[in-house]
């Protein structure tokens, strides 16, 4: 018969998350997930096999996050294009925003090497195009294109604040007027 888990899968995940967050994922050990954790490395290899079976796990559970996140944007927005610059907004939390753009990377990296991490983070691009698209244009078959070049867009102007920060403006007061001057540009608004 099998022990409880005194510490569910997704307290486990939400802590080696915020760890991971903190530290490279190639320096994530079973010694430094035991003590972020509190439970004995031996308790996590019985729970994860690998590191990077770890690791996937970890990502994973950030995809599950993440996707949720969109998903409630998607159904609270309204659509227009207006609704579409809502719906990323709400994909940028302040607090959060110097990590995404650089430690955050770190964890692309990993979400890009790994097929089954890149396969979701396809989908997730594959989703929030569509969401953004059919809030640009009635036009369907024009809808996803719109959407991944809205996507693009915003991306990008997370990176270029990044590099300007020294600007009087915020992340974002910045991004938002990128969009809005994107839709502008595509005749959205």
């Amino acid at each position: 018969m099998g022990r409880n888990k005194t510490i569910s899968d997704e307290a486990v995940l939400d802590r080696l998350l915020a760890l991971l967050k903190s530290a490279a994922p190639d320096s994530l050990t079973f010694a430094r997930a035991s003590q972020a954790v509190g439970l004995s490395g031996a308790t996590l290899v019985q729970r994860f096999g690998t590191r990077e079976a770890m690791v996937e796990a970890i990502l994973l559970h950030a995809w599950d996050r993440l996707n949720a996140v969109t998903a409630e944007a998607d159904a609270n927005a309204p659509i227009s294009p207006a609704g579409a610059v809502e719906i990323l907004m709400r994909l940028m939390p302040e607090d959060q925003l110097g990590y995404s753009v650089t430690d955050g990377l770190l964890l692309l990296r990993e979400d890009i090497r790994n097929p089954t991490l890149r396969a979701r983070g396809a989908a997730w691009g594959t989703y929030l195009a569509g969401a953004l698209g059919r809030r640009l244009t009635d036009d369907a078959a024009h809808a996803e294109q719109m959407g991944w070049q809205m996507a693009s867009m915003w991306q990008g102007a997370l990176i270029w604040w990044a590099f300007k920060r020294e600007r009087d403006r915020d992340a974002t007061t910045e991004i938002e007027a990128v969009l809005e001057d994107w839709c502008r540009s595509v005749g959205a608004m």
